[in-house]
Order: structure tokens, then sequence, then C-alpha cells
């Protein structure tokens, strides 16, 4: 079930909160683990017992690895042959069929690989059940007693399918208690509506000309239409995910809980660093609390670090998805970081920052194309045409696209940098009229977003795939 498809927010959305306002304080929890459940189930109904199981078994290896370490022990073989259970579960879900195919074109064998539907975000609830382990293990949190509760921290439907990657150490306090405010439920409201209209009214729109570009034959791309196509994606990407993470992080709020953010205007950025400090800041401080920091992080001199960055990128690729892309996608970041910190850093820093905003967005274009082609050799000849290798600079096509989305690009444009955040905050806390023209404002706007939706085909979020 999609944030952006009718049903959620008229139909399962009251439900839940019905049941959870209505219910006793003792009984809340239980309500929200019950509705998460019919959430997850509403997709893919037979990984339903999956999920029971994989709850069950943690929350055990969870329990043996406190009793471990009560006793004196490490708890280490637990954590391990958990880990491990998680690791094969998520490669069987979602790499076995890359595995086979990649075993058939190497050793020129016939297998084949069962087509399964993937649990819907297997990748992010995996991630949280090894924050689990990780908290437990490194005494940053304590083993859950509570099934109920911790049955909540694993399937909150606001994270569940798309994160935010909530680490279990951070969540842990608020499982008890997490009292509704007024202020937090009209926060939240309103936060929703932002990321409901970010996928709808932006996302939405722009790729109907980037699935139209990426459509046309290679040898019809131009160059401005591949441009187009790159930049047209770099924002639908951007508000689609974040618009996802507004709205889980306002639904959080509204049920009482409080999450970090997890997007934070990446593309104002002026460096590659600062890119991956704004994008996706969940999964970056998991893998820096996880991987990057275990691992020696910067610590343990220049060639370890060298190691360990290529290793937490390696993985970012691999952990977004089975294909080849992916996997170039994260080393082509992670070589660009190394240049970043250890040869280029001085001469970046006596660059203008408008020039350094610019070299850093044209590498993040870069980027994305990696990321949304098919194939290694399709996304050097995206980025060929970019640059004007054999196609012509502008033809018809692109300007076809370009006349109809241009006014798009530019709220886009806007949307994507803080500006109108930061005026409509201030104007909210200073200006009471405005205020109640606030409220007039966010009708319209969902009013906006029913109309498209109810005329709209399907359109899931782009990070379900993940």
């Amino acid at each position: 079930m999609a944030f952006s498809t009718l049903v959620f927010p008229f139909v399962f959305l009251p439900v839940s909160l019905i049941l959870y306002f209505v219910l006793p304080k003792q009984l809340k929890n239980a309500a929200l683990v019950v509705c998460s459940l019919v959430f997850f189930a509403w997709g893919t109904p037979e990984y339903l017992v999956l999920m029971v199981l994989d709850i069950a078994f943690h929350y055990f290896a969870g329990r043996e690895l406190a009793l471990q370490k009560a006793r004196g022990r490490s708890g280490r073989f637990v954590l391990v042959s958990s880990v491990l259970v998680n690791l094969l579960l998520l490669g069987f879900f979602k790499y076995y069929g890359f595995l086979v195919d990649n075993l058939n074109a190497l050793l020129g064998t016939a297998l084949r690989a069962r087509e399964l539907p993937m649990p819907i975000g297997v990748s992010f609830f995996t991630f949280s059940l090894l924050s689990y382990l990780f908290d437990v293990y490194r005494d940053r949190a304590p083993a859950a007693r509570n099934v109920l509760d911790f049955s909540l921290y694993v399937t909150f439907f606001p994270k569940l399918v798309s994160g935010p990657i909530v680490q279990y150490a951070e969540m842990e306090p608020q499982l008890r208690d997490h009292p509704v405010t007024r202020e937090g439920f009209g926060s939240g409201a309103r936060l929703f509506l932002i990321g409901l209209a970010k996928k709808v009214l932006l996302a939405n729109t722009l790729g109907t000309t980037f699935y139209a570009l990426s459509a046309l034959p290679m040898t019809q791309l131009s160059t401005l239409s591949a441009w187009l196509g790159a930049v047209c994606y770099a924002l639908m990407l951007y508000f689609d995910f974040s618009g996802y993470s507004d709205m889980a992080i306002g639904l959080a709020s509204m049920f009482g809980f409080r999450f970090g953010k997890n997007f934070d205007y990446p593309y104002v950025s002026q460096s590659i660093t600062e890119f991956w400090r704004r994008w996706h800041i969940s999964l970056g401080a998991w893998f820096r609390d996880y991987v990057y920091i275990p691992c020696g992080g910067s610590r343990a001199g220049t060639v370890r670090t060298i190691a360990n960055l290529l290793l937490v990128w390696l993985l970012t690729g691999i952990w977004h998805g089975a294909n080849w892309t992916f996997l170039l996608w994260g080393v082509y970041y992670g070589v660009l970081l190394l240049l970043e910190k250890f040869v280029l850093r001085r001469a970046l820093e006596h660059l203008p920052g408008l020039l350094r905003h610019v070299l850093t967005l044209l590498l993040v274009l870069i980027g994305w194309v990696f990321f949304f082609s098919s194939s290694p050799a399709a996304a050097f000849g995206w980025i060929g045409r970019m640059f004007g290798s054999g196609s012509a600079l502008v033809d018809a096509t692109a300007k076809y696209y370009l006349a109809g989305c241009w006014p798009l690009l530019l709220v886009g444009a806007i949307g994507s940098f803080p500006v109108v955040s930061h005026v409509g905050g201030n104007l909210l806390r200073r200006n009471k009229a405005w205020q109640a023209f606030s409220v007039v404002l966010f009708l319209a706007l969902l009013l906006l977003c029913i109309a498209l939706m109810m005329n709209d085909t399907y359109s899931t979020f782009l990070y379900f795939q993940f």
C-alpha cells in the first residue's frame, strides 16, 4: 500500500488513528502492530508469515544476546549467526536471480531462477533488524523484553517499506511511551501533506517526461534530451524519496514518535561529501555506525581509511539493487569521495562557492545516470550523449519536452532549495493571518493532490524496489 493512493489517506490512516486514540494506553502499541502488519500484507500477503517468523527469531536472538552478555560472554556467535540469517534472506530475495544470471553468463550454463515477488521494503526492515542486533551487542540499548514493543519497532508502517532507517537505540526509548501532542499531530499532518504534494504534484509529473525520454532508442537521444532526462530524474527522485520521508516522519509524529530528518536539501551542496551528509541521512548514518566506524573509520591510517570508504560505498551500491549499474554507482561515489578527501581537497577549497556547487551538481547528475540505467553499456551511452558523443545537440523531441516541462523544472529547482521552507516557516511563526491562510493553502493542496490521485494511474514510490 502506497501513501499516495486514495485508500491510504481515506481508509487505512483514519481507521488506524481511530483505533489508536480510542483504545486504552496498554493496547495502543498492539493496535499499531496489527495495522502495520495489514499495511505490509496489503501488497505481498504471502510474506506475512515470514515477517512474523522474522520478528520472533530476532526477538529471541536479542534475548539470547542479553543472556550471554549477562553471563560474561561476548555473545559473538549469536550475533554472527543472526547476521548471517539476515544476509541469506536478503540475498535470496534480492540477489538470487542476479547471481544465477551472472553464473550462466560466466559458465555458459542454463540455470533457471524462479521469479519470486520481493517482500516490499525488505532492505529497509532487514537493516532495522540488524540495527537491533548490533545495538544490543554493543550495549547501546537493552534487549527488548516486550514482544509487542519490539514488533512495533520492526513493523511500524510509516517507516516499514522505505525508511527512514531508524536505529533501535534511537527508537527504543519511545516505544514504551510516545504521547501525542496537539503540536506534534498538527506539524505531522502538515509534513504529511507536504510530502504528498512532492510525490503527486512534482515527482509523478516530472516522471512523465523522464520515462518518455528514457524510452527513446539511444540513437534518437540528443544532447539536450540526455541532459533534460538526467535533470528530470534527479528532481523526480529527490521529490519522490524526500516526499516519502516527509510523509513517514509526519505520520510518525501523528502517533507520538519523533524521527530525525532524512533529507536536508542535498542539491544545495558544494561538495560530494556534503551531498551525502544531506541525502538519505538515515542510510548514511547506518553505514557509518555499523560498518565504517567498527572497521576503524579514519583512525587507522590512510590505507585503512581508503579501504573502509570503498567498502562502505561498495555495500551502499549493492544495497540499492541487484544490477552492475548499482555497483558502478557505489564505486563512482567511493572514488569521488576519496579524490575530495585525499587528492583535490586544497584545490577545491580555493574554488568559488558557486563553482563548487555547479561541479557537485554535474557529478551528481552523472551519478544518477548509473542509478537509473538498466546496464553499464546503457549508462555510458547516455553519459556519452550528454557530452555530445554521436548525437545532435538539439532536436525537435528535446524542444517539445523542454517546452512542456520547463515550468515544472523551475518549480522543482526552487523547491529543492530551502528558501520556500524558511520563508513559510517564519511567516507561520510570526503572522497570525498567515497561519489562517496556511490552513486554506494546505486544504487546496490536499484537494489538488486528490484530483491528480484520482486521475493518475498507479505510481508507486521509486524506493519501494530497494
